[in-house]
């Protein structure tokens, strides 16, 4: 018997969407508008999209992709391989070509940089020639350095990029998604905290030469710590953002708008809109009991229902009072049952979203009965049915 129960006072917790999802946020965000050709807004803890705008179509990152070479320099980083003192030094090579093309943390022909100050050279200055020389001082050259860019790529799951370079140079061969640079920037996050406040530095200094990080809303938004601007006369104006308010972070990705001014005020509109419009809330953590199943022929009458992951949800305020949390069990669920057997699926569903199913396995053992017992249960079930079926 198909067992689907309604738990009525979990509704009363929280409403809308699980953190897993992004069906009901996506039909949300068609409310809002933008300016940006490409643009999502990603919940930090979770990674739901809270909204998004041609987040899947390849366009020019320009500077933006820098985040993989820092990327893979943090992870080196983090790994031992190099040490934040170990000294790079500058190619003719290096120098001749980046010299005079675009951002330049101005380093100068076979001087010896530290991967600290090439680092901040990429964050703060958008130096193209930092990141040939942490590209050629790590890998060797900056070909190996980007067949690793694309091999990490798609280890992350970034199905929409392709590295040609180490430093968003155009390229047609060079191109990533909103959704892959948002990807990307939830990593540097998550994976790197000892490294990450790079990211929030304002001014850097190299060869008595000072320049700001050009991110805009590092001075407008005092909760943005990062990450990365880009600008290039195909992909226009460009921004991989982040936020933290209330120990909340927002991930913001932005392409496409036509001026800076254009590029600052949509950033900071869009990430006040997620703070403001959008809540996360833990529903579930791992080893709570979500409900109970009838046991038949058990020496116990029910088994509880345990969840094995935590269930956080990100959600819009307009409709927390919209979503339906149901248990579902083909029941009773006969005996021997072993803890940790798969019993039953916690279901989430909530307009326009698709329902989300999250495993429900047994939290305790259950013998069988034997003999008279039963054969009693049996006749009881038989006559009177199954005690507690709905």
């Amino acid at each position: 018997m198909m067992k689907n129960k309604t738990l009525k006072n979990i509704i009363g917790l929280a409403v809308v969407s699980f953190g897993m999802a992004t069906a009901l946020q996506i039909a949300q965000a068609a409310e809002i508008k933008t300016q940006a050709k490409h643009a999502i807004l990603v919940e930090g803890s979770t990674g739901a999209v809270l909204f998004e705008h041609n987040a899947d179509v390849r366009m020019p990152p320009s500077s933006m992709s820098k985040l993989m070479t820092v990327y893979l320099t943090f992870e080196r980083l983090r790994d031992g391989n190099i040490l934040l003192d170990d000294e790079f030094k500058v190619s003719d090579g290096i120098w001749r070509k980046w010299r005079l093309q675009g951002s330049t943390m101005f380093l100068k022909a076979r001087q010896k940089v530290t991967v600290r100050d090439l680092l901040l050279g990429v964050i703060v200055q958008s130096g193209n020639d930092a990141c040939a020389v942490l590209a050629e001082g790590i890998a060797g050259s900056e070909e190996v350095f980007v067949e690793w860019s694309n091999e990490k790529a798609a280890e992350l799951g970034m199905k929409d990029s392709h590295f040609a370079n180490v430093n968003g140079w155009p390229n047609e061969a060079h191109y990533m998604s909103a959704r892959d640079l948002a990807t990307l920037s939830q990593k540097l996050v998550t994976e790197f905290p000892e490294y990450y406040a790079m990211f929030k530095q304002k001014k850097f200094s190299y060869n008595n030469i000072s320049q700001t990080n050009r991110n805009p809303i590092l001075y407008s938004m005092p909760s943005a710590d990062g990450l990365k601007t880009g600008h290039t006369e195909d992909g226009g104006y460009g921004l991989a953002a982040s936020a933290v308010q209330n120990g909340r972070r927002l991930v913001l990705v932005l392409n496409g708008l036509k001026s800076n001014r254009a590029r600052a005020r949509e950033a900071e509109r869009l990430l006040n809109h997620g703070f403001r419009n959008f809540s996360v809330y833990p529903l579930f953590k791992a080893g709570d009991i979500v409900d109970t199943a009838n046991v038949w022929l058990g020496m116990e009458g029910k088994v509880p229902l345990i969840i094995e992951e935590d269930v956080i949800l990100s959600l819009s305020r307009q409709d927390r009072r919209k979503m339906k949390v149901k248990v579902i069990y083909t029941g009773p669920v006969p005996a021997p049952i072993v803890k940790g057997q798969p019993l039953a699926t916690l279901e989430i569903s909530a307009r326009d979203m698709k329902p989300i199913q999250v495993p429900l396995v047994a939290g305790a053992n259950v013998s069988k009965l034997g003999g008279v017992a039963r054969l009693k249960a049996a006749f009881n079930y038989l006559l009177m049915g199954s005690a507690g079926s709905e």
